[in-house]
């Protein structure tokens, strides 16, 4: 029993510091595009979300109110085609500039995903659209080959897509 304790005390040592490890150094997938329309054209076609179903291949539904502090649910779809359901926050709700949220596996400290856009006005009416997740918690150092490869290519993807649709519009 005391051979178990102290196996077992070791293992829960072990995932507090990679927990505490990915606190102060997240891990990051980023991306970015440069979109010919504005931040104000791409903030429209962000934020219409009953529209996802239309264009967005990694976002296929979001709905919920748009407020700081609110939470709202989107479904989303991998490069397998696995849909996955969540309830984020929303932290940050800047027209024409940022939308933020964070999503956490309960109870916290898990797997835990701050996502955010943020928009860029450059000259001659462009935009620079910076997407982005910091990744926390104990699971990320098992999960960053799967995060880099099922779900980057959907942020790049979605970037495509929403310049595209931003350019129409």
């Amino acid at each position: 029993m005391k051979k178990f304790l102290v196996v077992l005390g070791t293992v829960i040592v072990v995932i507090a510091a990679y927990t505490v490890v990915t606190v102060v150094r997240p891990f990051v997938l980023h991306t970015e595009i440069e979109i010919d329309a504005s931040p104000e054209q791409v903030w429209n076609v962000l934020t219409d979300r009953e529209a996802y179903p239309e264009w967005n291949p990694f976002i296929i539904s979001s709905t919920g109110e748009l407020k700081v502090g609110g939470k709202i649910t989107n479904v989303l779809r991998d490069t397998k085609g696995s849909e996955t359901a969540f309830d984020p926050t929303l932290l940050a709700v800047t027209p024409n500039e940022e939308l933020r949220w964070i999503g956490k596996v309960p109870p916290g400290a898990i797997f835990d995903g701050e996502h955010s856009f943020r928009l860029t006005a450059l000259p001659n009416g462009r935009t620079r659209l910076v997407q982005e997740e910091k990744f926390t918690g104990a699971a990320i150092p098992f999960t960053r080959s799967m995060l880099n490869n099922t779900i980057k290519p959907q942020f790049e993807a979605m970037n495509r897509a929403l310049a595209d649709r931003a350019k129409a519009s």
